[in-house]
């Protein structure tokens, strides 16, 4: 009696913390929930490294899906881990691997520890925010092989992808840091030599005042050719394009200043405006640095090497199975496919009958069966049992990389189209040089000796940096704010995007709802305790993932008996449990009629003895944010709804998002990206919001995508947002703060505009002098500094947004 108590309490696993069943492994006065958990403890206790469980409660990951055998056998190519490591001496290797698993303390304690498991490991440093791990190892002792191995075994399998053969591009521009750093310090030190001249120095410290007057002249050399290229470069640019970008006016004010500068000092007239012109580069690197750090370590610009895998096994006659690199696998090759594993390339099933998931594909949310002859395309994930395919496209020729390459697919904006910005800096361009000409006209006949003080101190207080810091500091600040409520902004341009959009198309499946939860309704005759675990035991037989779903829902007991199982592909499954005939499947199998009124999801039907008893409706959840969110987003934007499942959630969708929302259901990828097409013509901005693959081209041709992701360093197609699921019930203030961005901006460049008007007006009437007007910029740049970066944070503060 107390044996039976003791199996049918519940209990949790030491390593993992999951519930351990009514079969719990026992080893050293400690219940784990499998096999692989036990092991992973014995290794940690083997090396004393049991303080792991010291720190935080069931610190583990779940042990019980095994890894394959050889899974890692790709690196023992050399080449491949080449292209993987980061530094290799006569000793040491160095290589960085994504661990998508941490996330406790207790894992980067371990990870840290490796050195301990492995004699071969020299170091671990772990970037917990990143989630990767600095390994450097001896490969005279071990390989990196071994490391993934050993990584595996105690939870923490490293994600290697295709996209790790090829040079990562960085998202963190070291050069505007290191431009901006020289910036600071010769700014910094050039007016510090200043003040004597503004403070006025006696006649005898003459030769003090050449001094700091050369001293300056060479700290603006590595300002003027070095850390202003970042504007050259820019309006050289904008310039091919026979465009005047706010750079332009930037470039000539540098230039007036320093050759000003240079002739004042040189005849000995006077000390220049050095401080002013390092002082415009300086501030201008700033608001430039501020946006770039927002997402520096995102990355938007994936294609299809970031999903597919590194390798794959493929049937050789002579050498039987071996792994190989994508980018090696040819026409008629034979692949072997392993259960959970990516279909890297288009081809036809020669042997097993697999279940295919096409949901980051299709967007269909169930899998389909099929079988041998038939053709498989890539993007898809086999859920079932092995099974061969006979390539029959090369995986850059596939269906999968077709969806990154469409020609129809968004192309970058033309330079005039991409911000307000730079349409108001054509003309203001424009105006300044009219207004500079006019001036120099008017003193010539005036006063010819004033023309040159006139012209200069125009250029220089009539400077557009109030102008670029306005929009610039602005835009950083609010993509600094959404990056800390996770949600990352390619660049600015995607803030006006998102505010000025009126259409927000929704994906349905992992985006409006959850990717692994489902909704299970039973109805028809009542069951009993012992009929539904005999039902959780039948469902248990089949790898389908409904009938995965029904054995969670029923719960399995593993002493039924199970006599005479049959599977059909696509229909049922059927078996004689524990003396009774059972079945669950489609009405066409289970030879019934249906008589429980209308299907509202994907139904199985169950029958005993021949006799329908009642159906499962297995639903999608939807995220718990959807109901509140659609309400707030309905007063200013069309919903609409594009969706790869069938038409069963319709009723659901249309209380969610109303009877305005269009939804259209069995939508391919081009028909997705064809109708963000079709809104666009029709002068609409859209908002295109998803998460798969499926997703991919009508993110891209959207004004604005936003990918939703559960973990922002896995996967996500490209895009110009990317979201954390978790944060979808904040897209309404995200929405809010753009728009407010923009009247921040109009503010701002108010502001900026009466200070341009006021200053341009004394400096054209002779009454402001260059000197005057270059302590005036920096001035008026410092207060529009504080003024946007104030008026950002009351508007977070005001959403709520951390």
């Amino acid at each position: 009696m107390q044996k039976e108590t003791v199996l049918t309490t519940q209990t949790t696993c030491f390593h993992c913390g999951d519930e351990c069943g009514s079969k719990p492994v026992l080893a050293a006065e400690k219940i784990f929930c499998c096999d692989g958990c036990k092991m992973v403890y014995e290794i940690l206790n083997q090396n004393g490294l049991c303080n792991y469980y010291d720190i935080s409660q069931n610190p583990g990951i779940n042990r019980k899906i095994k890894v394959r055998e050889n899974k890692f056998s790709f690196l023992d190519d050399e080449g491949i881990v080449q292209s993987l490591i980061s530094f290799k001496n006569d000793t040491q290797t160095h290589v960085t691997l994504y661990l998508p698993q941490m996330h406790c303390s207790s894992c980067l304690w371990l990870l840290e520890n490796l050195h301990r498991l492995d004699a071969g490991i020299v170091s671990s440093k772990v970037n917990f925010v990143k989630k990767e791990a600095a390994i450097v190892y001896q490969h005279k002792e071990t390989s990196l092989k071994k490391v993934a191995e050993l990584l595996t075994s105690i939870g923490y399998e490293p994600y290697i992808s295709l996209h790790n053969l090829s040079e990562r591009k960085s998202f963190v521009d070291k050069s505007k840091i290191y431009k901006l750093g020289v910036a600071g310090f010769c700014f910094a030190n050039i007016m510090m030599l200043s003040f004597p001249e503004y403070l006025g120095l006696s006649s005898n410290e003459h030769q003090l005042q050449v001094v700091f007057r050369w001293i300056s002249v060479m700290l603006s050399l590595p300002v003027f050719f070095y850390s202003a290229t970042e504007f050259y470069i820019s309006a050289w640019k904008s310039l091919r394009h026979n465009f005047l970008n706010i750079d332009a006016p930037i470039v000539l004010a540098i230039w007036v200043t320093f050759g000003r500068s240079l002739y004042e000092i040189f005849s000995g007239t006077g000390s220049g405006y050095l401080d002013s012109m390092s002082g415009i580069v300086f501030f201008m690197l700033i608001g430039r640095v501020l946006q770039n750090k927002t997402y520096e370590q995102l990355s938007f610009e994936r294609d299809y090497t970031s999903y597919f895998p590194i390798a794959v096994t493929r049937i050789n006659k002579q050498n039987g199975e071996e792994s190989v690199a994508l980018p090696s696998i040819a026409l008629n090759d034979t692949l072997l496919i392993h259960n959970e594993e990516l279909i890297p390339a288009d081809g036809i099933i020669t042997r097993g009958k697999p279940l295919i998931d096409y949901s980051f594909v299709t967007g269909e949310s169930v899998p389909v069966q099929k079988e041998i002859g038939e053709i498989v395309y890539a993007g898809g994930r086999q859920v079932g049992g092995n099974m061969e395919i006979l390539v029959i496209k090369e995986v850059s020729q596939s269906y999968l990389t077709g969806l990154w390459n469409k020609e129809e697919l968004k192309k970058d904006k033309p330079y005039e189209e991409q911000s307000f910005v730079h349409l108001l800096s054509r003309y203001f361009t424009v105006i300044l040089f009219i207004i500079a000409f006019s001036a120099a006209v008017y003193w010539y006949f005036a006063d010819a000796g004033k023309i040159w003080n006139t012209v200069t101190a125009v250029l220089i207080v009539a400077c557009p940096c109030a102008l670029l810091l306005s929009n610039t500091f602005t835009n950083g600040n609010v993509l600094r704010i959404l990056g800390r409520n996770n949600f990352y902004l390619r660049n600015a341009q995607t803030i006006e995007e998102m505010a000025t959009a009126d259409v927000i198309v929704f994906d349905k499946t992992g985006t409006l709802t959850y990717n692994n939860f489902q909704k299970i309704v039973y109805e028809g005759k009542l069951l009993s305790a012992h009929m539904q675990k005999k039902i959780g035991a039948l469902a248990a037989q089949s790898t389908h993932p409904l009938s995965k779903a029904i054995t969670q829902w029923a719960g399995k007991d593993a002493t039924i008996e199970i006599a005479g199982f049959i599977e059909t592909p696509s229909m049922g499954i059927a078996a004689i449990v524990d003396g009774t005939s059972m079945a669950l499947g489609s009405l066409a199998f289970i030879d019934a009629k249906e008589t429980q009124g209308n299907n509202t999801g994907t139904t199985v039907f169950l029958s005993c003895e021949g006799e329908l008893l009642g159906k499962f409706t297995l639903q999608n959840t939807y995220r718990e944010s959807v109901e509140s969110l659609m309400p707030l987003l309905q007063k200013h934007h069309q919903l609409v709804v594009l969706s790869g499942d069938n038409e069963a959630e319709r009723n659901n969708l249309l209380q969610l998002l109303g009877p305005q929302a269009t939804i259209l259901f069995k939508q391919m990828p081009e028909d997705k990206l064809n109708y963000i097409q079709s809104l666009q013509q029709k002068g609409k901005k859209v908002i295109m919001i998803g998460d798969g693959l499926n997703d991919a081209g009508a993110l891209k041709q959207a004004n604005a995508g936003i990918a939703i992701t559960e973990n922002t360093n896995n996967f996500t197609p490209a895009s110009d947002a990317i979201m954390e699921a978790a944060m979808l019930p904040s897209l309404y203030k995200f929405i809010h703060l753009c728009r407010a961005n923009k009247q921040i901006v109009y503010a701002a460049f108010v502001i900026s505009i009466l200070y341009n008007i006021v200053g341009i007006s004394f400096a054209v009437m002779g009454l402001l002098s260059p000197m005057v007007a270059a302590i005036l910029m920096p001035c008026s740049s410092i207060s529009i500094v504080l003024i946007t970066f104030g008026f950002t944070n009351i508007a977070g503060w005001r959403l709520k947004l951390k």
